[in-house]
């Protein structure tokens, strides 16, 4: 499959809402679970994270790249500086490792007409490069180990081996079958 990796701008709104379709993807989360407190995830839930997406993406800020087959938008990837997903720090499993600046990868979404198909791949990739072509010199992912097969909404982080095709390496484990990976320029 040949896919093209953009990134989410107003311009390509239509086609972010167009893949996490009338839920918003994993029960009306748009993105926005590291992004949020969780009361204010829980608060709004659905329609209002839809919202507060769509101004993030207004506001000038790309959250992250879509894949594209063609001109169909087929998955999607949440990669930006880490301040800008402040529920990671508040995570026992996921807080900071060091001082040192990063660019976190922490979300995907993958039509399910085409999981298994490489995407989730091509997006790490993908968004490893567009956090080095924006300055970044580490980029960090906190996938789930595979195990026993998981479903996709427990997938959403990524999968370890992913990572570590794209030259990611484990740096420090908090919790079973959780690592953080790191990639250094």
């Amino acid at each position: 499959m040949e896919l093209q990796y953009r990134p989410v701008t107003p311009e390509r709104w239509k086609d972010f809402e167009t893949l996490f379709g009338e839920c918003g993807a994993y029960e009306g989360c748009w993105c926005m679970w590291w992004r949020t407190t969780r009361r204010q995830f829980a608060r709004q839930q659905g329609a209002g994270n839809r919202r507060a997406m769509k101004q993030i993406v207004d506001s000038g800020k790309v959250p992250g790249l879509l894949a594209y087959e063609g001109e169909t938008p087929v998955g999607w990837v949440s990669v930006a500086p880490r301040e800008d997903y402040p529920s990671l720090n508040r995570s026992p499993n996921f807080k900071r490792v060091d001082d040192k600046p990063v660019w976190s990868i922490v979300c995907f979404y993958v039509d399910p007409a085409h999981r298994g198909k490489g995407v989730l791949t091509g997006l790490a990739a993908a968004a490893r490069d567009y956090a080095l072509s924006r300055g970044a010199r580490i980029v960090e992912a906190y996938p789930r180990e595979p195990g026993r097969r998981i479903s996709s909404e427990l997938a959403y982080m990524g999968l370890a081996p992913v990572f570590e095709e794209a030259g990611f390496v484990e740096v420090l484990r908090r919790a079973p079958g959780r690592p953080i990976l790191r990639y250094q320029a």
